[in-house]
């Protein structure tokens, strides 16, 4: 509850300036609007009477008020969208700043698409909440200038209005209640089926490649009918919502008439007092629909704010460190006692300068080894040091500017082979041209029609996999990272082109800790030590042509 109410809060407070300005020209033009059949009742009376000058007079004024109610909804209308811009827009930065942050948690058990719908859909939801609260301030403005003006025509039925609106409010807001709950559902639900569409998308060669379209699609299916379901609720609960609230409204409003007319019959109030309250009865149907839309939307707001605040306030996946690791950084890594499963009591030594090989029997140990150096999550037990100081005491932001650690699945951005190498354009020239060399990188980009300007859309999956790899791999290393770790980054190249990988590797990052977490053999023959992990503990160590020789389950894993 409190998340959502910052949520909203903080959204409405940074264009509060706007909103404010929005509402006063909202409820300049709803009172423009009430004053038309107030006036129009005080000209018919005024013609009755026979005074032309001050039918004219009256005339005047009815023309100006129906101007400055035209400039009035026209540049409060525009304050009001723009306002539920800026405020969706402010939104969408902190969602992603916060999916971006250095300490991660917020893409925990979140699809990318469902990201990607919180950040649009939702905020943009919360956004709308401006118009709504300006709209609403403004309907309740109408609702009491309204009152005013019958208060001046008969006592009855201005206190009829006063009395009445405060109740039929209160109950527009209990009835959006259900709305509200099946808002978050259908959201939530929605954002689902959209993770799925891009996860299929972003996967489609590999689906193509298993033959398994079918069921693929037949899993969207299943998550694309149930949004469908809670959309179809989420609408039938607004349309039930606006129905209830249209038919108070206008129960409402038959009695004000009723009332009205019952007070004409006995003469209490005169023929343009009686067209007067006629109309202005039927102007109140304006500002209680807007209660019904202003309700909807507030309630569609705060189920949108709740998920935002979800992913806003999302456990952080490290917590805790704000050093900065030292600078010139040696590269010297510790390992005790390290335990994160499946990793169990992993002691390890890793020299500034080293060229270090880790060969894990189990893959899901070599990925845990790569997130737990990379402090993608810290361990559950155990430290992991960098020249001496835990990485648990460094920021994630600071650290990773000395250490980069690549997974072995990474994804490269749309943009230029030049921009995707060179970090958009932070690596040094020389740096990009000795990196993409040393991936055997530049290959790929004299392929390509314009080089390294070349652009490479919906993610390079127009490449091969090993094309895609060896770019990757050229960004890591033209980072020229004190520490840099890689896991499988050669598994789609050819054997010919591994080898000549691994030799320019060694070279590139000849002085520099360099870790090759991977089972290749070619890679491996390059380090200055391999070190094997079973059953998530360091089971040996030592050269890799030592290993092939006197260790049967290296070999086994190795040359399998």
């Amino acid at each position: 509850m409190t998340g959502r109410r910052t949520v909203l809060g903080a959204a409405l407070a940074g264009q509060r300036r706007t909103i404010a300005l929005s509402t006063v020209m909202f409820s300049g033009h709803q009172a423009g609007e009430a004053a038309v059949p107030f006036l129009i009742g005080v000209i018919i009376d005024r013609a009755v009477a026979g005074g032309v000058g001050s039918l004219a007079l009256w005339l005047g004024v009815l023309a100006a008020v129906y101007l400055c109610l035209s400039y009035s909804f026209r540049y409060g209308a525009r304050a009001a969208e723009r306002a539920a811009e800026q405020a969706a827009h402010d939104l969408r930065l902190r969602v992603t700043r916060r999916v971006l942050d250095a300490r991660g948690g917020a893409e925990a058990d979140r699809l990318p698409g469902a990201l990607v719908s919180i950040a649009t859909s939702d905020a943009s939801r919360v956004g709308a909440v401006a118009v709504a609260v300006a709209a609403g301030v403004a309907a309740v403005v109408a609702v009491v200038f309204t009152a005013v003006l019958l208060l001046s025509i008969s006592l009855p039925l201005g206190l009829l209005v006063l009395l009445g609106t405060p109740p039929l409010m209160l109950l527009t807001r209990l009835l959006g209640k259900p709305l509200e709950r099946r808002s978050e559902t259908e959201q939530e639900h929605g954002a689902q089926a959209s993770g799925i569409a891009a996860d299929l998308v972003a996967g489609l060669r590999v689906i193509k490649g298993l033959r398994a379209e079918s069921a693929a699609v037949a899993r969207y299916r299943r998550r694309s009918r149930s949004a469908l379901a809670a959309t179809v609720r989420a609408a039938r609960a607004e349309a039930a919502y606006q129905g209830v609230v249209s038919t108070l409204s206008g129960a409402f409003l038959a009695v004000i008439a009723v009332v009205g007319g019952l007070l004409a019959v006995r003469g209490q109030v005169s023929v343009g007092q009686l067209i007067s309250s006629l109309g202005l009865a039927q102007f109140l149907v304006g500002p209680l629909s807007t209660f019904g839309w202003v309700g909807a939307d507030l309630a569609q707001g705060r189920a949108s704010a709740r998920r935002i605040a979800a992913v806003l306030h999302a456990p952080d996946a490290v917590t805790g460190g704000s050093a900065s690791p030292v600078t010139p950084a040696r590269g010297a890594l510790t390992l005790r006692g390290l335990h994160s499963p499946p990793l169990r009591g992993v002691d390890l030594d890793i020299a500034p300068g080293e060229l270090l090989g880790v060969v894990a029997a189990d893959p899901a140990e070599a990925a845990e080894l790569v997130r737990v150096l990379g402090r993608v999550r810290d361990p559950a037990a155990g430290s992991v040091r960098l020249d001496g100081v835990a990485l648990t005491e460094l920021a994630p932001s600071a650290l990773r500017a000395v250490v980069l650690a690549t997974e072995h699945h990474t994804d490269l951005f749309d943009g230029t082979l030049r921009d995707a190498v060179s970090l958009a354009g932070r690596a040094r020239p020389d740096r990009v041209a000795a990196a993409l060399a040393t991936a055997d990188a530049d290959e790929v980009a004299r392929s390509l029609p314009d080089g390294l300007d070349s652009v490479l859309g919906d993610q390079a999956r127009s490449l091969s996999g090993g094309q895609r790899q060896r770019i990757a791999l050229a960004r890591a290393v033209a980072g020229d990272p004190p520490v840099l770790i890689v896991h499988d980054p050669t598994t789609a190249v050819d054997a010919v082109t591994e080898a000549r990988i691994a030799g320019r590797l060694r070279s590139m990052r000849d002085g520099l800790t360099t870790v090759l977490v991977t089972s290749s053999p070619a890679l491996l023959a390059v380090t200055d030590r391999v070190v094997v992990l079973r059953d998530g503990a360091v089971q040996s160590s030592g050269t890799h042509a030592d290993l092939i020789a006197g260790d049967a389950g290296y070999r086994e894993t190795v040359l399998a």
